[in-house]
């Protein structure tokens, strides 16, 4: 796919690995729509950006909240990209420390958010791209974001080591259904990289976690996963996967 004479909608694009996603794809010329709860953020990142980019308040399991901006892209120009990282983290254990059973209200929320968001999202963006002209022998791409937690997930993280081992699963059966509307699905498992989560640690607790991937022995930069995601894009046979980009880490049980 050409980055060209297109528009783009990037979920969670107010901030880290979104945020980085958005500014790449204005940069190449393609007009981005930021979908993303948080305004103060939004506004900032538009900011930022400049005329490429315009930003729509949304819930991503919120059907009408993302039909306007899925509206909006295309009041921009032919929407022929979607790049989903909105997301949130949550810990649950199964027993609680009090000896209580862990909160199915919590686990349900972020299943709900990180899962059938992905579902929503995708089938909304899928719904419009197919209504697109067929140019090299494509309509649209959608990346996807999971995580290593969907292959090594920690104590405590059940509810997201779920959810994205939710979207690895729906990956390469939602890339056998839109084969035929000529629009591809990858998704992009990170590791451990350097967004607004991690900066709420100390630094100590962020260098400990920077020393325990391979190589190399840092943080991911929001701009990697970037580059990886606009690659798919770009790439007409990545399709129906999912890619760890995590510098060879295998997370520890806790």
């Amino acid at each position: 796919m050409h980055l060209s004479n297109m528009s783009a909608v990037v979920t969670g694009g107010a901030s880290g690995l979104g945020l980085a996603c958005a500014r790449q794809l204005a940069q190449r010329g393609v007009h981005v729509v930021i979908a993303d709860l948080n305004q103060q953020r939004g506004a900032a990142a538009v900011a930022e950006i400049g005329s490429q980019a315009c930003y729509v308040q949304a819930d991503v399991c919120d059907p009408a909240q993302m039909a306007r901006v899925f509206d909006a892209a295309q009041a921009l120009g032919v929407l022929r990209a979607l790049v989903h990282c909105a997301g949130v983290g949550g810990a649950v254990r199964l027993v609680e420390k009090d000896g209580q059973p862990g909160s199915l209200e919590k686990f349900e929320s972020v299943v709900r958010i990180n899962l059938v968001g992905t579902f929503n999202t995708l089938r909304l963006a899928a719904a419009r791209m197919a209504n697109n002209e067929v140019i090299d022998g494509e309509r649209g791409a959608c990346v996807l974001t999971a995580s290593v937690a969907a292959f090594d997930g920690q104590i405590g993280q059940i509810p997201y080591a779920a959810a994205k081992a939710g979207i690895v699963g729906m990956t390469l059966v939602a890339a056998r259904d839109l084969a035929s509307k000529f629009i591809r699905v990858c998704t992009i498992a990170p590791g451990l990289f350097d967004t607004p989560l991690l900066a709420r640690l100390p630094d100590n607790i962020k260098a400990s976690l920077a020393a325990s991937v391979p190589h190399p022995a840092r943080l991911g930069h929001p701009d990697e996963f970037a580059l990886t995601a606009l690659h798919i894009l770009e790439n007409p046979m990545l399709n129906g996967e999912t890619i760890r980009l995590d510098g060879a880490i295998r997370m520890a049980p806790r």
